[in-house]
């Protein structure tokens, strides 16, 4: 008897075992298929994810994804309800993430070694970013353990990322009128005045406005207009207000004639003169996209809503593109790579059933070809490796390359763009070298990729700047590094928070009337009438703890760069 339980028990064993591997997502679409909850801080989507991405993971791991985006409240709603969702992807590494593992709301990733057996790949070749996760959490919860890993994790902290603050304008209406001077934002606007006056209406007959902005990423400021002054003077955004890498000065939001009231300025006469889309204060980043798309918008500080957006084979055809040239007197900012890892933090609920294939899909995003995926699409189907080892776009993957509305075939249904990956964080830079290839992620460093100009237009930018490459364009021209720390907020208090948000929903509302004041005077009255307020809210204590946070932060930069003169 004895001995027939004890093989009862084995089989019982063998056959968990079993479901528990297909549960994992390791037979390859057999066995239920798991609904896991993604929870985003970036995301711009809410819903089940469909299109190619979602039948990749249908595929691989028998998962459909729900995506949860970040809209107001659904924070503070599911940490009452102490389950965030099985992954949970954080905007920063500050209070919210603090909140999250002080509460033990977030899977540690030590437990029962599921990093070491379920993401052999992150545990291998991410030590300073698993590392640097684990000082964050002695820091907030005194004890070392690993909830996770941040963004745009570099392999070697020597080399610098990509531009993303590229200054796209629309290249070829530039030519059109004659190149004109634009060394500061003055004569910029002008320059956007010319432009707008040359084309006055899109591919569907609808106004062209200079830029289209959008509210839903907004943060302690406005988000388009702090980003200005990052795009113009390479300063960072940090807490409430905006940070020099090159001095360690810090300069608060509402300072009088510091860079984000002259952003605002900047965009407040942009409107003043017609050239702002009036429906920026309504727009989502997904609103606002088809503008771009059929060219509504002449100029973006971004590379996303410019040029990665606008530049489709049938724009190309029609000798129009966005290509980067920005005022010579701006300094856009660069950053440098990170070994530790960025503040936008990948974790895994506590509450999941499904640790085990939470980990799978994390690990799986952090290798070649999960990255390249995430980026440019299914293997085999948008791209693969030559003969040589090289990375390439197939026939189909050159066409979604350049025009994100291209239909997907084969096994993959849906337009190339709409089924894309929504969860909106990275693994790796994308500058960081593939093993694979031996090149970096970054398709414009393919060996492939380098070609000859799209068209005329483009032939014209190269001509003109010397440059054959956007990349090679802002390397060349000036701008600021910032270097790779291993970085996250402080933690504010209780009342420190409530503060905050009064302070950061008055500065939002505000700088929005601001921007849509019809004359200098009310654009004034308004700001100072923000700048009262806000202080009676305790901006002045918000700006006492940001003090603090960039003279810390100047000191770990200080500390990577003699470092980094030391070697």
């Amino acid at each position: 008897m004895k001995r027939g339980k004890k093989l009862i028990s084995l089989l019982l064993v063998i056959v968990l075992s079993v479901s528990l591997l297909t549960a994992c997502g390791g037979s390859g679409g057999k066995g239920e298929t798991i609904t896991l909850t993604v929870y985003s801080q970036l995301a711009n989507y809410n819903g089940e994810m469909t299109g190619w991405f979602a039948q990749i993971m249908l595929e691989r791991f028998n998962v459909r994804i729900i995506l949860i985006d970040d809209q107001d409240g659904v924070y503070d709603t599911r940490m009452e309800a102490g389950d965030l969702g099985d992954i949970v992807v954080w905007g920063n590494n500050g209070d919210d993430y603090a909140r999250a593992a002080r509460q033990g709301l977030l899977w540690d990733w030590d437990d029962e070694d599921l990093l070491r057996e379920y993401g052999p790949y992150i545990y291998e070749n991410m030590p300073a970013a698993l590392q640097s996760n684990r000082d964050i959490s002695m820091r907030e919860i005194g004890e070392p353990k690993l909830f996770g890993f941040g963004h745009n994790v570099a392999s070697s902290a020597e080399d610098m990322g990509t531009f993303f603050y590229t200054w796209d304008l629309r290249w070829d209406i530039y030519r059109d009128i004659g190149y004109p001077s634009m060394r500061n934002l003055d004569e910029f606007i002008d320059v956007l005045d010319a432009m707008r006056n040359h084309v006055k209406v899109d591919n569907l007959g609808n106004p062209v406005y200079a830029a289209s902005l959008w509210t839903n990423w907004d943060g302690t400021m406005v988000m388009y207009v702090k980003s200005m002054a990052t795009a113009y003077y390479g300063y960072d955004e940090l807490h409430m207000g905006l940070y020099d890498s090159n001095t360690g000065t810090y300069y608060d939001a509402l300072m009088e004639g510091g860079p984000y009231l002259e952003m605002l300025e900047f965009f407040n006469k942009l409107y003043r003169r017609g050239l702002l889309d009036p429906d920026s204060m309504t727009h989502t980043f997904d609103t606002m996209s088809p503008k771009l798309q059929n060219g509504g918008t002449l100029f973006s500080i971004f590379n996303f809503s410019g040029s990665e957006g606008y530049n489709t084979l049938d724009h190309m055809n029609e000798d129009k593109i966005m290509l980067s040239y920005a005022p010579t007197e701006a300094t856009p900012i660069a950053y440098g790579l990170n070994v530790y890892g960025g503040n936008r933090v990948w974790t895994i609920g506590a509450r999941t059933q499904h640790p085990e294939l939470c980990m799978e899909i994390l690990n799986w995003l952090a290798t070649p070809e999960g990255r390249l995926t995430v980026d440019y699409g299914p293997k085999g189907v948008t791209w693969d490796y030559d003969e040589d080892g090289n990375t390439v776009f197939t026939e189909l993957g050159k066409r979604t390359d350049a025009d994100r509305n291209t239909e997907m075939e084969g096994d993959y249904s849906g337009k190339f763009g709409d089924g894309s990956f929504q969860i909106n964080n990275t693994t790796w830079d994308n500058m960081v070298v593939n093993p694979e290839s031996n090149e970096p992620y970054n398709k414009a460093f393919w060996r492939s990729y380098q070609q000859e100009p799209r068209n005329a237009a483009e032939a014209d930018w190269r001509e003109f700047t010397g440059a054959t490459s956007i990349h090679e364009f802002m390397v060349n021209r000036p701008h600021t590094v910032s270097p790779g720390i291993p970085w996250n907020d402080a933690t504010r208090s209780v009342e420190l928070r409530s503060t905050w948000e009064q302070v950061t929903t008055e500065i939002v509302n505000s700088s929005w009337r601001a921007i849509y004041a019809d004359t200098p005077e009310e654009f004034n009255d308004i700001v100072a009438t923000m700048i009262a307020n806000a202080r009676a809210y305790g901006y002045d204590e918000c700006v006492d703890f940001s003090l603090e946070e960039a003279a810390r932060r100047w000191g770990m930069e200080q500390d990577v760069r003699a470092a980094a003169a030391g070697n």
